[in-house]
């Protein structure tokens, strides 16, 4: 169990992690972050847990994951940007993550759109963006991550698709060392996203992404649509060159067409 003076020590950023609250067991940290939100907590905020009993993903999915081996972290943010340019805070994360996960374990990261990391060809690490928007734009963000580091086992349904560090990089993971990588890389980056300058972001994840120029698929909840996977919409949304022409999609399961 994390305590958060020890995850605070050393730290020595400027935004990201100033305030971090710390729980053996919360519902979701997400849930947790955008309480935190609402009440006017200063950006930078961290909720950190060793276990989730409602641990959420996309589309209302849950986020199942080994107490004491993991990292589920939420991170608040109040950048001033546009709320058409709100999406593009799930590829900061993404690249944040990835940069932090390279530099602790030397293993090649890939982005894959819309919010997951992959080891291998495995997920590893998913992002959950909430945004609240009011009237007169972004009001605050939600950045939720879920890191598999040390799990060894998963569910049967998830065996083929899921991994964690310790499977692809054949050792164990210091968690308190790997989060505040994470924090620092995040930090990092935030200067230039709390501007709305998401340009270098955009586009080291986009180097990250393998799918472009590949045929797939995307599975929305009422529809399939498949087509070649062109590039990022300057809003984060994938373009796609379809039989009928080109369109972009937000949301969506993706699978590339082998």
């Amino acid at each position: 169990m994390f305590s958060k003076e020890e995850l605070q020590q050393g730290l020595n950023t400027r935004t990201i992690g100033t305030k971090i609250f710390v729980f053996e067991t919360i519902d979701s940290t997400n849930a947790c972050a955008k309480t935190l939100g609402d009440a006017g907590t200063e950006e930078g905020s961290v909720v950190v847990a060793e276990f989730q009993t409602n641990g959420r993903g996309r589309h209302g999915r849950s986020w199942i994951a080994d107490p004491g081996v993991n990292l589920l972290l939420s991170v608040l943010l109040r950048p001033v940007i546009p709320k058409d340019l709100a999406g593009l805070l799930t590829l900061y994360a993404s690249v944040a993550i990835a940069r932090a996960v390279e530099k602790a374990s030397g293993c090649p990261i890939e982005c894959k759109w819309p919010n997951d990391l992959l080891l291998n060809g495995k997920k590893f690490c998913g992002i959950l963006l909430e945004n609240t928007i009011q009237q007169s734009g972004l009001s605050y963000s939600v950045i939720g991550a879920g890191v598999n580091v040390n799990q060894t086992a998963f569910p049967p349904e998830l065996e083929q698709r899921a991994t964690s560090l310790a499977r692809e990089c054949s050792t164990t993971y210091d968690r308190k060392e790997l989060l505040q990588r994470i924090l620092r890389e995040m930090d990092s980056l935030y200067d230039d996203v709390r501007l709305g300058k998401l340009d270098r972001v955009s586009k080291e994840w986009a180097n990250r992404c393998t799918m472009f120029g590949q045929l797939v698929t995307v599975e929305q909840h009422d529809r399939t649509i498949s087509g070649v996977a062109v590039k990022l919409h300057y809003d984060g949304g994938l373009v796609l060159e379809t039989p009928t022409g080109t369109t972009t999609v937000y949301a969506g399961d993706v699978t590339v067409v082998v």
